[in-house]
């Protein structure tokens, strides 16, 4: 029971600093490419920025911590000060989990190329023999391996179209006015079904699979000849 409660404050420790870069990307790109796109929102706001502590949620932090998905504050965009609505909605919404993808990609990459993976002892991410023990290059291993994890959860929970996640924005840009004014109106809604569809292990039979192929195909992609 002792060493169970170890291994999960030490699993926990790796994480903090996973989940917090993670999240901050996330947020931050959000924000960012809303203000190219001609909202200052998140800049007035003070959210245009790489601190972690000014993006946290405490229950979504800790859901990436304790479940490997969760979600942050979410950065505040008026999506009516965009110049062109509908084709800066989908930009403004793709902007995050596409820097997750990115993170998450180049992260992997080198993590196979240095040989990182070989001193994973927690949090190992592939089949690899763990053949190296160095308690400090350990810890380094598993947490660059749950950012690398962490990022690709994001990028795909983020994707589920169901509101407020990202993927319901991109859906909506599609949506006729008048479907897409109700859509906005009821989202509330799509908040209760998300957890509904999260406790009944709905959402974890579309993350498993995905994070497998994507992880799978990155690495054999990487350690190509």
């Amino acid at each position: 029971m002792l060493n169970d409660i170890r291994a999960f404050l030490f699993e926990a420790l790796e994480a903090v600093p996973a989940v917090l870069f993670a999240i901050t990307l996330h947020e931050y790109f959000h924000g960012l490419a809303a203000y190219f796109l001609g909202d200052d929102t998140a800049k007035r706001a003070g959210r245009l920025t790489l601190n972690p502590l000014k993006h946290l949620d405490p229950f979504g932090t800790l859901a990436l911590i304790i479940f490997h998905f969760g979600w942050a504050r979410p950065v505040p965009v008026n999506f009516w000060k965009l110049k062109h609505l509908r084709r800066d909605m989908v930009i403004v919404s793709l902007a995050g989990p596409i820097s997750n993808l990115v993170a998450g990609f180049v992260t992997e990459f080198i993590y196979l190329k240095t040989g990182l993976f070989l001193y994973a002892r927690y949090a190992p991410l592939f089949s690899f023999p763990t053949v190296i023990s160095n308690p400090y290059l350990s810890y380094l291993s598993d947490t660059v391996s749950l950012f690398i994890l962490i990022n690709y959860v994001l990028f795909i929970f983020n994707l589920i179209p169901i509101p407020p996640l990202d993927g319901s924005k991109v859906l909506d840009a599609f949506l006729p006015n008048k479907y897409m004014n109700w859509v906005l109106k009821y989202e509330i809604y799509g908040t209760i079904i998300l957890l509904v569809l999260i406790l009944f292990g709905v959402v974890n039979v579309i993350l498993g699979p995905s994070l497998n192929w994507l992880i799978g195909n990155a690495a054999y992609i990487f350690m190509m000849k």
